[in-house]
C-alpha cells in the first residue's frame, strides 16, 4: 500500500513539473497571422512554437525545411535550414 501511494505520488509530481517546463503557447490569433505573413513570403508551415520568449516556426521552402525564429512583431531574427 505504502509503495503504491509513493508510486503514484513521484508520478503526479514528474508531471506537475514537466508541465511547469513546457513553454507557453503561442495565441491562436498569433498563430494566423504568422501563418498568413510566411505564406505570403512562400513557406508552408508546419508548426508553431515559443521558445526563449519568440515565435518558433517550423516550416519548408523550396523543398528545404527551415526551422525560424520571430520576434513580438513577427520578424524573422533567426533562421536555420536542413
Amino acid at each position: 500500500m505504502t509503495y503504491r501511494l509513493l508510486t503514484t505520488g513521484l508520478a503526479a509530481a514528474l508531471l506537475s513539473a514537466t508541465a511547469a517546463l513546457a513553454s507557453p503557447s503561442v495565441p491562436v490569433a498569433t498563430q494566423a497571422q504568422v501563418r498568413e505573413k510566411l505564406t505570403a513570403e512562400g513557406y508552408e508551415v508546419r508548426r508553431i512554437d515559443s521558445e526563449d520568449g519568440m515565435i518558433e516556426v517550423y516550416a519548408l521552402k523550396d523543398g528545404k525545411k527551415f526551422e525560424l525564429y520571430l520576434d513580438e512583431s513577427l520578424k524573422i531574427v533567426r533562421s536555420k535550414s536542413e
